[in-house]
């Protein structure tokens, strides 16, 4: 493994283990109550949320049956919050590869070492997208064994699938994060502009559907290619995920020639 990328892990391993640790308590304490409102259908079942608000039911994906283990986790679990987790840890490890360390003056340090300026966005990317994985991957097996321990009847490559999706939302958002402090170092700009295109990107999509005026933002929501293909209903949806892959990795090319061009004050 490259010198680099081992030192990104290892300055993110607390920040790693401590977002495991949140993420998992997370989805600990919702699939912990799982089988209280599995046996609760008058108030969670599908006719009883068919009551809420239209935009309300929109917002949180349909509002499913939270009666049934694919409609609770589809609609608590992998609708919003999860991946909003994900966006969050992933955007602060996104501002940790480059603006955070240039608005701390260490960076310069790193720039006039021996090593190619592409390069080292690449294996700080790469750290990123290894640490983001580790999380997935930790967080991955609890809700598994949690979903079984809940009698949820989701297979467990549903929720493989869903997890995949969550992995490359967030890494799409950490390397904007990244592409972003690359081109302007200053970590502020990388974290407003993630928060703008992942609640706006999330309004869009589940918003969209029913709203024409907007409904054609839907196709530029980067939400839209983790929550439209229905992963825990339908499998992995390989199309939508390999659009997300791509934009990641132009956002990535942006960011080494963005970085590359700019004077970093050395």
């Amino acid at each position: 493994m490259p010198a680099l990328v081992s030192k990104s892990l290892r300055d993110y391993r607390r920040s790693l283990i401590r977002w495991t640790i949140g993420i998992g308590a997370f989805f600990t304490l919702y699939l912990s109550i799982y089988p209280n409102i599995s046996e609760n259908k008058e108030i969670y079942g599908a006719q009883a949320l068919a009551k809420y608000p239209g935009a309300l039911r929109d917002l949180m994906g349909g509002m499913e049956d939270f009666t049934s283990g694919i409609g609770y986790l589809s609609s608590v679990v992998y609708q919003l919050f999860g991946p909003m987790l994900f966006v969050v840890c992933a955007m602060l490890l996104g501002n940790r590869a480059i603006a955070q360390p240039e608005e701390a003056g260490t960076l310069e340090l790193t720039v006039t070492l021996p090593i190619d300026r592409r390069r080292l966005v690449f294996e700080r990317f790469v750290a990123l997208a290894l640490g983001l994985l580790a999380v997935a991957a930790a967080t991955f097996l609890l809700v598994w064994v949690l979903s079984a321990v809940s009698d949820m009847g989701v297979p467990a490559d549903r929720i493989l699938a869903a997890h995949t999706g969550v992995f490359l939302l967030g890494l799409f958002f950490g390397v904007l994060a990244l592409t972003v402090g690359a081109a302007t170092g200053r970590k502020g700009a990388a974290m407003a502009v993630v928060g703008v295109v992942a609640v706006g990107g999330y309004i869009v999509e589940t918003m969209g559907k029913n709203v024409d005026w907007i409904s054609w933002l839907r196709w530029i929501s980067p939400f839209h290619y983790y929550l439209d293909g229905r992963p825990l209903h339908q499998g992995f949806p390989v199309g939508d995920y390999l659009v997300l892959a791509g934009a990641t990795a132009v956002l990535l090319i942006t960011a080494i020639l963005a970085f590359d061009r700019r004077d970093v004050g050395v």
